[in-house]
């Protein structure tokens, strides 16, 4: 008879019931944010040289635009104001996009660096980081969700920033996220950064409101002017569209200056979080100190210790 399984072994065993894997997380890993957060700058220089621009257009055709609104312009004039107007648009759409191209690279290294404080406080990393409680207010999602949702978007943000760079804070400054310079970069950053933006959504909500009712007003006096069959007069309305020209102007300038200053407090905030990060990252792991070994002792170089000879006890009972 032949074995149907030849082999000294004799046949295989039988394999037994599948094992699944245990699931394992993945461990949090730490992402440099150099790159990204010198992106981030440039284009927040960027921004801001667009925008100063922008404003000292706006200011260079304010006379213009006044003698436009009092008709004293000659069609030569109105043709090259016109095309002057047309010429800043462009400059105004670029300003918008660096504005979106800044918020997005801005993101992406508030997003990076939540996760690089998972890791700093991991045991992979080279001194981790012990914290009492859960170092951050609010989950992932909100790093996004934050800037578009009504109301929270007032507060949420700067929360979410400072728990970063309490997350991030080296041992030895521990604290030094809420005193000293960087309290003052974190909020003079979201006071600025909050005041663009109320000023810039408000200001072009009030000068469409500000249009709206120069048309009506400009109506209701032709309607006045053909039922008593006198001129229509529009001086006080000419007025009143230099005044919302002079507003506009001003509100635009104020918003720059926000802009420029919270372009520098971001970016001072962004190097100092990126830097503590990267210490942290990069230290060597602290060992614990040993006292050093002791000098061996060595034995005399001759040294006879002479026949030995086995001992002999009590006897045994």
């Amino acid at each position: 008879m032949t074995q149907p399984y030849p082999g000294p072994g004799g046949p295989p065993p039988y394999p037994g019931p599948y094992q699944p894997v245990p699931y394992q997380p993945l461990l949090p890993r730490y992402r440099p944010l150099k790159k990204i957060a010198i992106v981030s700058i440039v284009l927040m220089g960027l921004t801001t040289v667009a925008a100063v621009v922008q404003t000292a257009l706006m200011w260079s055709s304010y006379d213009e635009v006044k003698r436009f609104v009092y008709g004293l312009l000659s069609e030569e004039e109105v043709d090259r104001a016109v095309g002057s107007i047309a010429g800043t648009g462009p400059l105004l759409n670029l300003v918008s996009y660096l504005l979106m191209g800044t918020a997005i690279a801005f993101l992406i290294w508030l997003w990076q660096a939540r996760e690089n404080t998972e890791f700093l406080r991991s045991p992979q990393a080279p001194r981790p980081i012990v914290q009492d409680g859960q170092p951050h207010r609010h989950a992932n999602g909100w790093i996004v969700g934050s800037w578009f949702c009504p109301f929270l978007q007032f507060w949420y943000p700067l929360q979410l920033v400072q728990d970063v760079a309490a997350a991030s804070e080296p041992p030895e400054q521990r604290g030094a996220s809420r005193r000293g310079p960087v309290r003052t970069l974190l909020y003079g950053w979201w006071a600025t950064w909050t005041g663009f933006w109320v000023i810039v959504v408000g200001g072009s909500g009030l000068a469409l409101l500000a249009f709206i009712v120069w048309v009506v007003r400009l109506v209701d006096a032709a309607d006045t002017a053909d039922a008593t069959g006198d001129y229509v007069d529009i001086y006080d309305l000419q007025d009143f569209m230099v005044r919302v020209a002079l507003a506009v102007n001003i509100g635009f300038t104020v918003a720059t200056v926000l802009l420029v200053a919270a372009g520098i407090a971001a970016s001072l905030l962004l190097l100092r979080i990126t830097q503590w990060q990267h210490d942290q990252a990069t230290v060597p792991p602290v060992s614990a100190t040993t006292p050093p070994p002791e000098p061996p002792q060595y034995a005399p170089r001759y040294h006879n210790p002479g026949p030995t000879f086995p001992t002999y006890g009590p006897p045994q009972r």
